[in-house]
């Protein structure tokens, strides 16, 4: 199995990405992606920008383990991680999680289990600033711990 965790600025390219991960094993019968786009409208607010900082070093090692963890529930052959940092705009891509498998549960289960746990214990944080000049640090949804629950019971 393969792995790829890239923290950048710059944003990415979903096709690209898909050629790298079938670049990277024989065998791949399934690719199965997450992409992560800034909303524009986080609840009835009209974001402007969202800045988003990160331990180096701290989160690339944070996200190599969840995919450890995920190869170890299911026969994963390539995965990719990206997550961008810094500011961006509403529509801007956030995040791509792309994993590969001989088959496609295998590559729908572990990406769903690799973006929960991204959203939930990755350290990032991320800090919205709306239209109105206000600006907030964004903490865990509640629906997005109870994604993470999904897997911890399983």
């Amino acid at each position: 199995m393969t792995a790829h965790v890239r923290i950048c600025e710059d944003d990415f390219s979903i096709d690209l990405e898909n050629s790298l991960l079938l670049e990277r094993s024989d065998g791949i019968g399934a690719i199965a992606n997450f992409i992560g786009i800034v909303r524009n409208h986080p609840g009835d607010r009209t974001l402007q920008s969202m800045q988003l900082e990160h331990y180096p070093g701290m989160t690339e090692r944070s996200i190599h383990e969840v995919i450890e963890r995920a190869c170890q529930r299911w026969p994963l052959l390539a995965v990719s991680v990206i997550h961008r940092i810094g500011c961006l705009k509403a529509g801007e891509q956030i995040v791509y999680v792309g994993v590969a498998s001989a088959h496609r549960q295998a590559a729908f289960d572990g990406c769903g289990f690799i973006m929960d746990f991204l959203k939930t214990e990755a350290p990032f944080w991320k800090k919205e600033t709306l239209l109105t000049g206000e600006s907030n640090w964004v903490s865990a949804r509640d629906d997005d711990q109870q994604a993470l629950r999904k897997w911890q019971s399983e």
